[in-house]
C-alpha cells in the first residue's frame, strides 16, 4: 500500500515520497500524459555563471553519472515503466540537453513509443558563458511521444494556434528560464518554470485528465496542472524537494497567491479565448485510491 507525503484536500495534487523504480510497479492506474525531467548526469565538479556569481553545476549524487551503459539502462528502465502506466492514447514529455536527449529518444523508439516533435526551448535569458570558448548554452530540447504509434494522441491544435496570435505553434518555443517569483518556497536545483510546464499541459490534455511527473523535484508540473484544472501525481525521492512540492501546493490555496500566478501566465500569452488557466474544481481527484 503506497502512502502519499502528501495529498491536496480535493485530491488533486499527489506527492508520494520515493524512488519511481520502486513506486510505479505498484499500481495500476493509467495516466492521460507523463512529464519526465531525468537526471542528465551533468554533477561532475563543472562551474557555470548564476545570479552574477560563479558557482558549481553539481546538483547531487542524484545527478553524477556513471558510464554510458549504465546511464542507458537507467533510462530503459524508467521509460519502461511510464510507457506501462499511459493510457492508450497517452503521451509523454521529456525534457533534456544534447548530453541526454539523443540516447533517450533512440530509447523511445526501440521500446514502442511514436515520436511526435522535439521541441527546441529557447531561453530569452540565458546565463553567459563564462569560459568564452564556444557558443552560449540557450537551449534544451523536450521530446513529445506518444504511446502507440497508430492510436491518435489529444493535441490541442486551436488552442495552440490561439495562444500564437493565430498561427500555428511551432516546435521552436522562446520561453524564459525559471523567475523569481517562483522560488518564493524554496528552489530545486533544476527546476523548470511554470510556463514551460503550462505550455505542454494545455497542448496535450482536458480539463480533469491525470499528470504523472516520476522525478517531481519541487512539483512545477503539479502546480502547472492544477492551475489548468488537471490532477496530478509526482514521485520524488528526496525528502526535502517532496516538503518544497508540499509547501508549493500549499501556497496556493492562498487566493490572491494563485491569481497572481494565473496573471503571470496570462501575460506570458497562455491564456485562451475560453480561458483554460482559471480556478480550480473542488473535490475531482478522486480516482486515485491512495
Amino acid at each position: 500500500m503506497i502512502t502519499p507525503f502528501y495529498k491536496s484536500d480535493d485530491r488533486a495534487f499527489t506527492i508520494v515520497h520515493g524512488d519511481c523504480f520502486d513506486v510505479l510497479p505498484q499500481f495500476d492506474f493509467k495516466f492521460d500524459m507523463i512529464f519526465a525531467d531525468p537526471p542528465y548526469f551533468l554533477s561532475n565538479g563543472g562551474i557555470s555563471y548564476q545570479a552574477g556569481k560563479i558557482v558549481c553545476v553539481d546538483k547531487g549524487d542524484w545527478d553524477k553519472g556513471g558510464t554510458p551503459e549504465s546511464i542507458m539502462e537507467y533510462n530503459r528502465k524508467w521509460l519502461t515503466l511510464c510507457r506501462d502506466k499511459l493510457k492508450e492514447n497517452g503521451t509523454i514529455w521529456i525534457s533534456g540537453t544534447h548530453h541526454n536527449i539523443f540516447s533517450i529518444a533512440n530509447l523511445l523508439t526501440e521500446l514502442g513509443y511514436k515520436i511526435l516533435n522535439v521541441i527546441t526551448w529557447a531561453k530569452t535569458n540565458p546565463p553567459p558563458n563564462i569560459s568564452c570558448r564556444f557558443f552560449t548554452f540557450s537551449t534544451e530540447f523536450i521530446v513529445w511521444a506518444r504511446k502507440h504509434p497508430k492510436v491518435p494522441h489529444k493535441y490541442n491544435y486551436e488552442l495552440m494556434k490561439a495562444i500564437n496570435e493565430g498561427k500555428q505553434m511551432t516546435d521552436v518555443w522562446r520561453l524564459p528560464a525559471i523567475g523569481r517569483w517562483e522560488k518564493s518556497c524554496g528552489k530545486h536545483p533544476t527546476q523548470k518554470p511554470l510556463a514551460l510546464l503550462t505550455r505542454i499541459i494545455l497542448a496535450s490534455t482536458d480539463e480533469h485528465d491525470w499528470i504523472l511527473d516520476p522525478f517531481a523535484g519541487s512539483s512545477t508540473t503539479g502546480i502547472a496542472a492544477n492551475l489548468c484544472n488537471r490532477r496530478f501525481l509526482g514521485i520524488e525521492q528526496a525528502s526535502e524537494f517532496a516538503s518544497l512540492s508540499k509547501a508549493r501546493r500549499l501556497e496556493i490555496n492562498n487566493k490572491a497567491i494563485r491569481s497572481s500566478y494565473i496573471n503571470r501566465l496570462r501575460d506570458l500569452s497562455f491564456a485562451s479565448p475560453t480561458g483554460c488557466v482559471k480556478e480550480p474544481v473542488a473535490e475531482y481527484g478522486k480516482d486515485l485510491h491512495f
